[in-house]
């Protein structure tokens, strides 16, 4: 009997689990913030209709950081000053939704080569070049974790300060900006706080899969709720159980972290989508039921 090209130990192995939870508690730390904060910016994302903005600043973000790697500079840095440029270049020339596609779709396939150029010259191993796009656990050391605590709790505070108008101008642009509401300037800073962030997650989850972070949480989140205290918590929550459950898995599994993260925020994105079915059905049915029940008395009146 032939055996199976794949076998579950291939997969996971829980052998010394409790010694390399340990050893990659900066790991965990690191997975466990950007799934909060993630989460966060990912209800003012979906609300502005920026998901794929989120993509293109994550293709910078990456250039920038093959840009360090190759240099001999922090990958951080980079990776924080390719995604700035980008998200000025979108905040600047993107006010309106056909622009700002454009300007991302112009701004994709050029971070991408970009980014490959970079790598393709850079001689060192080829783990740390695939990292930058995959994902990568093991490269958060305490210098790395304390400039993305940092980085993390600046964009934290921001959200909370910025909250109420950034919600009111994602929810009704024209009547903000009626109101005397600087508009420019919020979009312009929400740009620059997404693209810190989208930085920082690059290094944990990489460029490809940012979105597993900070746009399927969010949607997740709008598909249960519609509350304005409600979607937040729930999106962070479900960054949270995400990036933290992805990170746990990958330390028994032989496959790069970022398999792992988007599966479980996909996972989720299913249940709450079958929740939010459950209850349109239960709706209608009650609506069905009043309307069934209503109509004998209406004709004998």
């Amino acid at each position: 009997m032939t055996p199976p090209l794949l076998s579950w130990a291939d997969i996971f192995s829980f052998t010394d689990y409790g010694a390399l939870v340990a050893l990659l508690a900066n790991s965990i730390i690191a997975g466990a913030v950007l799934g909060i904060v993630g989460g966060l910016i990912g209800v003012f994302v979906m609300q502005r209709d920026l998901a794929f903005a989120v993509h293109g600043v994550s293709e910078l973000s990456f250039a920038g950081a093959a840009a360090a790697l190759l240099f001999g500079g922090s990958i951080v840095v980079g990776s924080v000053a390719g995604a700035l440029v980008a998200a000025l270049i979108i905040g600047l020339l993107g006010a309106q939704a056909r622009d700002r596609n454009s300007i991302v779709g112009v701004l994709m396939p050029f971070g991408l080569g970009l980014g490959i150029l970079f790598l393709s010259l850079h001689k060192g191993r080829s783990a740390n070049k695939f990292s930058l796009l995959t994902g990568q656990i093991v490269s958060v050391s305490s210098p790395d974790l304390g400039w993305l605590l940092g980085i993390s709790g600046v964009v934290f505070i921001a959200l909370l300060v910025l909250w109420n108008p950034l919600r009111f101008d994602s929810l009704d642009p024209a009547t903000a900006q009626a109101r005397g509401l600087p508009t420019r300037t919020l979009n312009l800073v929400f740009m620059v706080l997404l693209g810190l962030i989208i930085a920082v997650s690059v290094h944990i989850i990489g460029a490809l899969l940012v979105m597993a972070l900070l746009v399927t949480p969010a949607a997740a989140a709008m598909r249960i709720s519609a509350g304005p205290l409600a979607v937040p918590l729930w999106s962070a929550l479900f960054g949270f159980v995400s990036a933290v459950g992805g990170i746990m898995l990958a330390l028994a599994g032989t496959l790069p972290v970022s398999p792992y993260i988007t599966t479980i925020s996909f996972a989720i994105y299913l249940g709450c989508w079958a929740i939010q079915r459950i209850r349109n059905r239960t709706v209608r049915g009650g609506v069905h039921s009043t309307v069934r029940t209503r109509t004998p008395s209406t004709h004998t009146a």
